[in-house]
């Protein structure tokens, strides 16, 4: 069984995502209360650690085969203001600082599309540059959601460094499914309470979704974004402005709103995973999350690299 630590681990979408292409979580950690109840909630044996990645000892870690992280996006979103290395919200210096620590066969961090901007070449050559010195062979990817399958135009960025000797083959994971439309994705628990519309409004949701935005702990509260955001969201046919708490009732009219239950779905969560906290905590958890469907294509690409670069590829099954 390959081992990982997970930094930054929020509702546990990257951690789920590893987890199904075979990864055993050894340590979580995570600073806000009610993202560790999350974890500790669907996953009672995994050890979730609370605490400030500028605090933490990941020595007694040492050799884990990956470490994984969803570092903090703002340093590097628009909506943040883009400064970078200058943001006290980056982490990649301790994230770095952890990778040293461990010396792990393998590296992957999300972040959001604002890493590849321009402004920010330095600071990849940068990261590059760090990663070398500590061993390993890196290198960045724009991957879209829709194409794991996940209803949704989430473009993230996957940076995958592995030791070196242990890169070769190392293939970027590729599109394999077509991602449902909202209305394919949602009709039954849009109809939930007998909603008569939901069939109606299904064929009308018939494209994917706009990026989820879960907000920082500042700014941000239970509603599916900015004003471009909304309008995309009424071109489905749902409201925006704010999220339900239950499904429609059966004589509804209008246009419906999400529950925090239909953005998890939209996110690619499983229905069986539960949220800490109210309906802001949770949209918040749920819009920030990493898409499980997308993490699990990069675990087994990373997976298989160390599995081949082992020598054991032939001597184990696969997560599929």
């Amino acid at each position: 069984m390959l081992t990982s630590i997970e930094l930054c681990a929020g509702a546990g979408g990257q951690a789920l995502g590893l987890e199904q292409a075979g990864f055993q979580h050894r340590a979580l950690v995570e600073l806000e209360p009610a993202y560790c109840r999350t974890l500790q909630l669907n996953r009672p044996n995994w050890n979730v650690i609370a605490s400030d990645l500028n605090e933490f000892d990941a020595r007694p870690y040492s050799g884990v085969d990956l470490v994984a992280a969803g570092l903090p996006c703002p340093p590097f979103s628009k909506a943040g203001k883009q400064l970078g290395a200058g943001d006290e919200r980056n982490l990649f210096p301790a994230a770095l600082r952890i990778i040293e620590e461990v010396q792990p066969g393998a590296v992957l961090i999300e972040n959001v599309r604002g890493f590849l901007d321009a402004v920010f070449e330095d600071y990849r050559v940068h990261l590059r540059g760090q990663l070398a010195r500590l061993g390993y062979w890196s290198e960045w990817k724009l991957l879209n959601a829709a194409d794991f399958g996940v209803p949704q135009l989430r473009p993230r960025v996957a940076i995958v460094a592995l030791r070196r000797g242990l890169h070769e083959g190392f293939r970027w994971p590729e599109a394999y499914t077509r991602a449902p439309s909202v209305g394919e994705a949602l009709e039954d628990l849009m109809a939930a309470n007998g909603w008569r519309g939901a069939r109606f409004w299904a064929n009308r949701a018939s494209d994917i979704a706009p990026t989820l935005v879960g907000g920082s702990l500042k700014h941000g509260g239970p509603d599916l974004g900015p004003t471009r955001a909304r309008q995309a969201w009424a071109a489905l046919g749902v409201e925006g402005r704010t999220l339900a708490n239950e499904p429609p009732e059966p004589n509804f009219t209008g246009m419906p709103r999400l529950t925090v239950r239909m953005a998890a779905r939209i996110q690619g969560f499983p229905d069986d995973w539960a949220f800490a906290g109210g309906k802001t905590v949770s949209y918040r958890q749920v819009g920030n999350a990493f898409p499980p469907p997308v993490a699990r294509a990069l675990g087994v690409a990373i997976r298989d690299a160390l599995n081949r670069a082992y020598g054991w590829e032939n001597k184990i099954g696969c997560a599929g």
